[in-house]
């Protein structure tokens, strides 16, 4: 708690700050400040609560011993209510002041994958590319797609998207890992279920001070687009593959007609591959010794089960079951997104205990 009141004192501090004449004359200075302000403003606000539901229960407990009958009973009743909130509100401050992952805040690159299941594999990342679409497009995430390659039946055997906005790489990290489908195939005709697995990757966006690129390290190859037909196939050589000779990562992008953009948008997943292939051997030892419930971006580990017929999708992380499969291929994800974010840090709670 002394390291909470600090921040207490040093938010009532900036406040101050920002009345002041010369600050506000000082634009620069006044932004400075206003950030600094807005970085601690809800651990400050959340003490100030504290601060607040601890003065009128000691105030409802102290008055309830000076009456008497039903007086006393009413105030002794608020004093415990008083009670409750405050250890609601602590517990929720002891959240806050868990250490944030700077990554959260930034955009992210998303890689689907079809997995085991031939072409219905194909069909449910495609569902699971419209999924997460519709989830970008209600929360105003820039969805930019890099490369795509599509089946002939409609479904997709990889996608790799960006995606930009504030927020979106700490809101889709926990969607890391092998996704499975049980359903009947629009293929099957005796309407057996059969199970199929897609693998979803999660990468945060690298700056450009994390990762350096020597030119020498990667090799750049122009090919013509390819995909099931149509006139989205270019007939000049526009699309791009790069591969990272020290660490043998391959990424291609043939989405655009701009064989600079194209260019541009490689070396944007390759940062962002370069930058978790690195992080996760740093990481290594510490994932070993603190492995989180929900955070650790496992790739091999099975997450979450699609299960058609019963409308049923359930997360094998945190044993959550929802029962809206429309909604939730629709992009209807917060509910266990919120879930998923809540067990994670109850978790990391845990563990500083």
């Amino acid at each position: 708690m002394d390291k909470v009141k600090e921040i207490y004192d040093k938010y009532n501090l900036l406040t101050e700050k920002l009345a002041d004449p010369n600050v506000l004359a000082d634009m620069e200075e006044w932004t400075k400040v206003s950030k600094e302000r807005a970085e601690i403003a809800e651990i400050a606000e959340k003490y100030a609560a504290c601060l607040a539901a601890e003065r009128e229960m000691n105030d409802a407990f102290a008055e309830s011993e000076k009456e008497t009958g039903e007086m006393k009973e009413l105030l002794t009743e608020e004093g415990y209510s008083c009670k409750e909130r405050l250890s609601s509100l602590q517990e929720e401050l002891r959240l806050l002041l868990l250490p944030k992952d700077k990554r959260d805040e930034r955009g992210c690159i998303l890689e689907l994958r079809a997995g085991a299941g031939g072409e219905e594999a194909a069909l449910f990342v495609y569902d699971l590319y419209r999924m997460y679409q519709g989830y970008c497009e209600s929360h105003r995430f820039k969805w930019e797609v890099v490369d795509v390659n599509e089946t002939e039946l409609g479904g997709m055997k990889e996608a790799i998207v960006n995606i930009g906005g504030k927020g979106a790489y700490g809101r889709l990290k926990y969607e890391s890992g092998v996704h499975r489908v049980q359903r009947v195939p629009e293929t099957e005709s005796q309407g057996r279920i059969h199970t199929s697995t897609a693998t979803v990757a999660v990468l945060p966006e690298a700056e450009d001070l994390e990762v350096e690129i020597d030119e020498k390290d990667v090799r750049v190859d122009l090919f013509r687009s390819s995909g099931a037909g149509g006139q989205k196939v270019n007939k000049t050589e526009t699309a791009i593959r790069l591969t990272h000779f020290p660490t043998g990562i391959v990424v291609t992008c043939q989405d655009e007609r701009s064989q600079l953009k194209n260019k541009e948008k490689a070396f944007r997943v390759l940062k962002a591959r370069l930058y978790d292939y690195y992080q996760t051997r740093r990481d290594s030892a510490e994932a070993q010794n603190r492995k989180s419930l929900v955070g650790t971006g496992d790739r091999s580990e099975r997450i979450r089960t699609y299960n058609f017929p019963q409308s049923r999708i359930t997360d094998h992380r945190i044993g959550l079951s929802l029962h809206n499969m429309e909604g939730f291929l629709a992009g209807d994800l917060d509910e266990m997104i919120d879930a998923l974010a809540r067990a994670d840090r109850e978790q990391r709670l845990a563990q500083t205990e």
